[in-house]
Order: C-alpha cells, then structure tokens, then sequence
C-alpha cells in the first residue's frame, strides 16, 4: 500500500528554530535564507526548514543526510520529544500538537516507541526488566508483561541472557534489546535513530537483515535514520533526503538512485551508481 493512499504520519510545514531571536529568524526563513545567514544575523540554529512530508502505513520510511542536516531533531518532533517552532505533525489524522500531557503520555506508551543510537537501556535493570519496562509503566500485570518480553528476547536471539546487564553485553547484543524493548511495547509506530550505526559492519548487516524479517510479518510504520546510503537503499521503502533541514528528495531508492533530484543528492550516490555499473 503506498504512503499515499494510507497516510500514518503527516509534517506539514515543520519549522523548528534554536535560539532566542526566533520571530527574527523566522522572517529570514520566510525570506529563503539560508542556514547560515539566519546563524549569522540572529545566532539561532534553523534544525528544520519548512518540512512536510507523508510517511505510510506499514513502510519503512528512511531519512538521511549528513551530519547537521536535521534528520534526528526531524524524528524527534513525531514523538513530541521536540515540538516545532510552527507546523503540524499529525499521527492518523490527529494533530498531536493539541495534546495536553495526559494524551502525550498515552501517546508515548501505546502508539509509538524509540529506539536509539545509544541503545538507551537502563543500567541498573536486566535484559528482561529492560524489554518488559515500557509494558510495567503502562500498568500491565506482572506475569503478560513478563511473558511479553520473553517472547521477544527470544526473537532477537538473547534466550539465557535475562538477568544480565547492559555492561555484561556487546554493543550488539544491547541494540537487540533495545529493539526488543521497541517490539514487545507493539506500538504502531517505531521510531529509529541512528540505530544500527554504532555497531561493527557484520553486527550492523545482521541486525537490518532481523529488521527485514520481522517487518514482513509485523508491518510497523518505522521511521529510519541513518546517515549511510547502502543502509537506507537495503532498509527503506522510500527514502527522504535532507541537507540544512530541507528537504531536498523523497523517493524509491530506485528513484533516488536512478533519478537524484540535485547535485547534492548526486553526490551522495554517484558512488553507488558506479559500484551497480
């Protein structure tokens, strides 16, 4: 199904400005400034420059850029841990701007998880309390949320290490409970930051070719960010490519590939198209 015809997630016109001269910086945006110029007349940072975008149900949707391009403070605004400076976000037709804390705290725990480029764990807490904590907050009994993150330690191949903790880990093996963590709160939406780009290549490949796997059978709206080509063309549906906070193409990787909208994003894959010839 494409993201058009079933629309999960919708930005439209996202701005978000760092700083404190924002009307300032705002009017420069509206002029097409660019990042620098508003940097240099009025100190703020620009991290999303009037954004929208349409993210389907059930699709892998990856956004990347370089360092600075505003991909991790764009995922960010979806699951309110940022809100815009003006724009709106909506998630299945609602505008999740209105929400007061109550609802964003629903939100949070029943719709949409994270998992992060640091892995996120709690130290303190064992493999299995990691996985099951998103469900105890939420107010599940102890025996389904404990069943809960069994099952899926199993999935990502962690049987036997339940009572070890994050520093008793390899970097691989803490992603694959913080993706476990992500999986047993069976949100809608997961959101992942840079996920991968920590671990080894092999580590790395293994851990997008379980994503793979499990997304044929779960069909999440997962939104992807990475700031590695290969990654993004193996992983996403359709790609988003974003220089400065604009977006600059959205596409197919066949599209981003074959039909690079700008020499930016002909940069970016000039390599890879050398590599397929």
């Amino acid at each position: 199904m494409s993201a058009q015809a079933s629309s999960k997630i919708e930005l439209r016109n996202v701005v978000k400005i760092f700083g404190s001269r924002i009307d300032d910086a705002l009017s420069l945006v509206r002029q097409q400034c660019s990042k620098e110029q508003v940097l240099a007349e009025t100190g703020c940072v620009v991290g999303v420059n009037d954004l929208s975008l349409s993210i389907g149900s059930g699709e892998i949707f990856v956004i990347m850029g370089l360092s600075g391009s505003g991909k991790s403070t764009l995922v960010r605004h979806i699951n309110r841990l940022i809100d815009p400076t003006q724009g709106a976000i909506l998630v299945d037709g609602e505008d999740i701007l209105r929400y007061d804390m109550e609802a964003l705290r629903q939100f949070r725990r029943h719709k949409i998880s994270m998992v992060f480029q640091g892995f996120g764990l709690l130290p303190h807490k064992n493999v299995l309390d990691n996985v099951a904590y998103g469900l105890k907050v939420r107010g599940e009994h102890k025996a389904q949320y404990t069943e809960r993150a069994q099952h899926w330690i199993g999935i990502v191949g962690l049987n036997g290490y339940e009572t070890a903790y994050p520093h008793q880990l390899s970097g691989g093996m803490r992603q694959r409970v913080g993706l476990a963590r992500a999986l047993a709160a069976d949100t809608d939406i997961i959101l992942m930051d840079e996920a991968f780009s920590a671990l080894d290549p092999l580590i790395r490949a293994d851990m997008q070719d379980q994503l793979l796997e499990l997304q044929q059978s779960l069909h999440k709206t997962i939104v992807f960010i990475t700031h590695d080509l290969d990654e993004a063309l193996r992983l996403g549906n359709r790609i988003a490519i974003l220089k400065d906070g604009r977006l600059i193409q959205v596409g197919t990787p066949k599209e981003i590939i074959h039909s690079p909208a700008d020499d930016y994003v002909d940069r970016f894959v000039q390599r890879r198209v050398a590599t397929l010839n």
